[in-house]
């Protein structure tokens, strides 16, 4: 690799690897607070997530905020989901009895292990899946016009009432801007609301308990103390709301008790008491993995005969670890659980012969092969490779659709959507297209001729979508009467990236018989929501799992490769596909970024500047996102920054909801609002949501990177990051490159250092423990 800047001097850049650098200054670490690098623990989520976590986690909570006269794209989704959600829940009890796992306790608990077994003794047995009858062959209708479901709009707070909770505000020192997020979340009644129980405002994101405390005092005066039941309760939601920030779905009752300690709950095992008996929380008694469960606690009478009961035939206790979650977290959890279940179960709806299934998997060939064949005879499937890998997918969806099965991808992010789209598009007229390399010519483009991409010419084009626009009715094939999808296969890209309520979503909109392949990079930085799903069936081991042969091209794909596996290799780069800038402190790191994109990038290497992105670890500190964007926007786009401090022509990033961000521009700002245009489409952003939902965009954390590639990409890797650097971390960031990456290297030997051990921190979910008991036999 090259170990200077394009055309800079030699004094400017050092020889090496990436893990070799010039001398830096390192200062306090500004760690990116993103759910890929989540804290294992809310002592750690519970100071950082408010402050400086990605935008996508903090900047866009647009579901919280009514517009001022229109529903918002966001609104429209987030609603959307939310009746798909209502719906989802009605099918459930109409098939089978409530989870009871999920279910609230009520009454007076004595203490928390009798409240977690009154939730275990009241537990029934999950019924096994059943294999449904499979239909005869068919091949289905041409596919309907797509109708967007309608959309109830919740009624925007009256003026009455935004100016009654601002006038709280007001008393209690808080900031007035809360006034329409508090009326949004809070109704009608939220002045009087806030006046009853202060603590309340803790529901309002990026508002602290240290700050909810202080309007609590002006409000109640020497009332407020941290005794009150009030705020134990709205502490308690808090922290749990915090660590699913931090990417977890449920927290061990010793993680929760020790997190209300540090927030000065005095009596932190009664405030969980109380918050189980109340139905604020859910309590789980889950069995520990076999390798992390300790020796068995054998019963007290036990006979000693070996056979695993005491003296009066008791079993003995297994290992246990006793969770609390949030009903709106462990019920996505339970309701993924089922939907997998329900998939991996029933039998796929045989659509074509066997035999033609073959003859599209032998015209593939490789792994493609292998995906094909798989798909063919189960109904979930997962699919793992790196950008090349993507060739598979797309071999199996033209099979597919040749076959005359209703099948879709989604991809998480609109460019996403468009560079599986190309590649549906450019795949050769007679064949899959996916050939491995080591298939021994499976992509000469002999196939049978049902097996072409005549099946999306059919369907007027590419059949892809977002998985946000596929959820809410905005994009794909829409719903039967009964609310399924009208689907026979769908495929997710860039799976890494579903959080738990949208794979519920997903699962559960899929009918019984449907095929669903989950496909993605298990390299990459997990989910901005709380679960690692992909994670979790790729450890549970509970259907087909297909790895890619087909490794990315090239001196960065032999780069990413390896630290894939944990080493940072160097490689050869004789066109300078790999740069190394080595920076001495914050200020040369900011200098030498501003020089790359501007100049050397464009100059030596031939990519524009609108086709390099700058990635950082964080969004303060002194080289994050905010400092480098303003230096990059004084560069290339100087501007008053009239309309909240942007100006067309800026590059943005836009988070229309929570966990998504859409690179873009700004068109112009009039009053209806800023105008963006994000991946083609036209995008207005009302006035009081640009300051949370649009931030610039020449340089964006890694965690807003995931989905998008560019041409070129500098990553920027200042003194200051050194806690923030991980595998996951690194491997997401260097693999955005298409041509070519620069580094801008001060964080010496922490780099290799976080390559081959900082593995990701682990989350706590439930997803493998629910579904061990719903799927018996592990399949290969």
């Amino acid at each position: 690799m090259s170990t200077e800047p394009p055309e800079e001097t030699a004094e400017n850049a050092e020889p090496g690897t990436p893990g070799e650098s010039a001398d830096t200054s390192q200062t306090a670490a500004a760690s990116e607070t993103a759910p890929g690098a989540a804290p294992d623990a809310p002592a750690e989520a519970e100071g950082t997530a408010a402050e400086n976590t990605e935008a996508e986690s903090t900047e866009a909570e647009d579901g919280q905020t009514p517009g001022a006269g229109q529903v918002s794209e966001a609104e429209a989704e987030l609603l959307a989901q939310r009746a798909e959600r209502e719906r989802i829940e009605r099918r459930k009890a109409e098939r089978r009895g409530p989870i009871e796992a999920g279910g609230k306790l009520s009454g007076t608990a004595a203490d928390l292990l009798a409240a977690v077994r009154a939730v275990e003794s009241g537990e029934q047995p999950v019924a096994p899946v059943s294999e449904e009858a499979r239909p005869a062959p068919r091949r289905p209708a041409p596919e309907p016009v797509r109708q967007a479901p309608p959309v109830t709009v919740e009624p925007v707070p009256a003026e009455g009432v935004v100016a009654a909770v601002r006038e709280v505000l007001a008393r209690g020192g808080a900031p007035e801007a809360l006034a329409a997020q508090a009326a949004g979340l809070l109704g009608e009644g939220a002045a009087q609301a806030l006046r009853a129980d202060p603590w309340q405002l803790l529901r309002v994101a990026g508002v602290r308990p240290e700050q909810a405390d202080g309007f609590a005092r002006a409000l109640l005066g020497g009332e407020a103390g941290p005794d009150d039941g009030r705020r134990e309760r709205a502490v308690t939601g808090w922290l749990l709301e915090q660590a699913a920030v931090a990417g977890h779905t449920a927290l061990e009752v010793s993680a929760l008790t020790a997190a209300l300690a540090r927030q000065g709950v005095p009596d932190p095992e009664e405030a969980v008491q109380t918050a189980v008996s109340d139905g604020d929380v859910l309590v789980f008694r889950d069995p520990l993995p076999q390798t992390d469960a300790p020796a068995p606690r054998r019963d007290t009478a036990s006979d000693g005969d070996g056979d695993g009961d005491g003296a009066d035939g008791t079993e003995e206790e297994r290992p246990v670890r006793v969770l609390v979650a949030l009903e709106r977290y462990a019920m996505a959890e339970e309701s993924l659980a089922d939907g997998l279940a329900r998939l991996i179960g029933s039998a796929p709806r045989q659509d074509g012969p066997d035999a033609e299934w073959e003859r599209a998997a032998a015209s593939a060939g490789g792994s493609a092969g292998e995906l094909i064949r798989a798909v063919a005879g189960h109904g979930l499937v997962l699919h793992t490779g790196g950008e090349a890998s993507l060739a598979e997918p797309a071999a199996l969806l033209r099979a597919a659709r040749g076959l005359g099965l209703r099948a879709w991808a989604a991809a998480h992010t609109p460019v996403g959507r468009t560079r599986f789209a190309a590649l549906l598009e450019a795949a050769p007229a007679g064949g899959t297209g996916a050939g491995d390399p080591d298939s021994g010519g499976s992509g000469s483009g002999e196939t049978d001729a049902g097996v072409t991409a005549a099946g999306d010419e059919r369907a007027g084009g590419p059949a892809v979508a977002t998985v946000a626009g596929l959820l809410s009715g905005a994009e794909g094939p829409g719903r039967d009467a009964d609310g399924a999808l009208l689907l026979d296969l769908l495929v997710v890209l860039d799976a890494p990236q579903l959080d738990v309520e949208t794979a519920a979503l997903v699962t559960e909109s899929l009918p019984d018989g449907s095929r669903l392949l989950l496909a993605g990079d298990p390299g990459v930085l997990w989910s901005a929501g709380p679960g690692r799903v992909f994670a979790d069936l790729l450890a549970a081991r509970v259907c087909p799992q297909i790895a890619s042969r087909r490794p990315d091209p090239g001196p960065l794909g032999e780069l990413v490769s390896g630290v894939g596996v944990g080493e940072l290799n160097q490689v050869a780069a004789p066109g300078k596909e790999v740069v190394i800038v080595p920076v001495r402190d914050p200020g040369e790191a900011v200098h030498r970024t501003v020089q790359l994109v501007a100049d050397s990038v464009p100059r030596a290497i031939g990519v524009p500047v609108e086709e390099t992105q700058v990635i950082t670890p964080g969004h303060g500190g002194a080289v994050g996102t905010r400092t480098l964007n303003a230096a990059l926007k004084e560069r290339l786009n100087p501007g008053p920054g009239r309309f909240g401090g942007f100006d067309p022509g800026d590059r943005i990033a836009y988070s229309p909801a929570l966990g998504r961000t859409v690179p873009g521009r700004v068109v112009k700002a009039d009053a209806e609002g800023l105008h963006l245009s994000c991946a083609g489409e036209a995008v207005v952003v009302p006035q009081e949501r640009v300051e949370r939902s649009v931030r610039h965009g020449w340089a964006l954390t890694a965690h807003q990177a995931v989905g998008v590639r560019w041409p070129a990409v500098v990553v920027v890797l200042p003194g200051d990051a050194v806690q923030a650097l991980s595998r996951p971390w690194v491997y997401t960031a260097f693999s955005r490159a298409d041509r070519h990456l620069s580094v801008v290297h001060g964080v010496e030997q922490a780099l290799p250092r976080a390559v081959a051990e900082g593995v990701a921190k682990p989350r706590t979910t439930r997803l493998p423990v629910l579904l061990a008991p719903q799927v018996p036999a592990a399949a290969g």
